[in-house]
């Protein structure tokens, strides 16, 4: 039922995309710098385009950077987890190491703690 109701509302959204762009169908001039710096530079690009290319440029432009950035900024949560999950394993390497071929623990404290009540 979910999955039919996520269907009908990504078909929503399309309809509402599909609408903005017949809507603004009119051609824009997009340039990369301001007249005056162009001229200063000698680099003047533009080109004219759609006016909904310019939008959803726009709007996938700043996914790309907000993801980037997020990326980014989750990089020390990242190596923290890999460390910490290396370290578990690293002491279940250990454990597995104390305990002998029937499983019987062959350190004291580690049998008193792995009793069950």
């Amino acid at each position: 039922m979910l999955r039919y109701l996520r269907y009908l509302i990504l078909l929503a959204i399309a309809f509402a995309l599909l609408v903005l762009a017949m809507a603004n169908r009119a051609p824009v001039l997009v340039q990369l710098l301001p007249d005056d710096i162009a001229v200063l530079t000698g680099w003047q690009w533009q080109r004219e385009l759609p006016l909904f290319a310019v939008i959803f440029g726009g709007v996938a432009l700043g996914l790309l950077v907000g993801f980037v950035w997020e990326w980014l900024r989750e990089h020390r949560h990242r190596s923290e987890a890999a460390s910490k999950t290396a370290e578990a394993r690293r002491l279940q390497r250990e454990l597995a190491q104390m305990q002998d071929a029937k499983g019987v623990v062959q350190d004291d404290v580690l049998a008193l703690l792995q009793k069950k009540p």
